[in-house]
């Protein structure tokens, strides 16, 4: 599941901080695929690079078309999933993006925080589509 595919729009600290997603077009199954990830104010394209079942699924940012917090570019991201007893399965989440933003090391810990809202965000909707009967 992609943050553009969650089915409620995200939260208000995640809106005022982040571009608010609309929907994908295409299929994202395949290696190779590539997804065009629509938003409000303009579009980023993901191809999928990689595809372990049950294990990882990684995708790069081919074209952004997206203001994200004054010039950060999206470079991709990985859902890497591993096995836990009882038929658990545990989900890590990772962002890949540059800033342009100085200096450094004041503005990284914010941008941590917000892709940690971010993730969080995204796992529960995950859960959530998971869990239902």
């Amino acid at each position: 599941m992609f943050y553009e595919e969650i089915g409620e729009r995200p939260p208000l600290h995640l809106r005022l901080l982040l571009p608010v997603p609309i929907r994908t077009e295409s299929a994202k199954t395949n290696v190779g695929d590539e997804v065009r990830c629509l938003y409000e104010g303009g579009y980023l394209l993901k191809r999928i690079t990689r595809i372990e079942p049950c294990r990882r699924y990684e995708f790069e940012v081919i074209e952004q078309n997206l203001a994200v917090g004054r010039g950060m570019s999206l470079a991709g991201g990985c859902y890497a999933f591993c096995e836990l007893a009882g038929g658990a399965t545990e989900v890590a989440v990772t962002t890949h993006y540059t800033s342009p933003r100085r200096p450094a090391w004041l503005w990284r810990p914010i941008e941590a925080a917000v892709c940690h809202m971010f993730h969080r965000h995204l796992l529960t909707a995950m859960r959530r589509n998971v869990e239902l009967p």
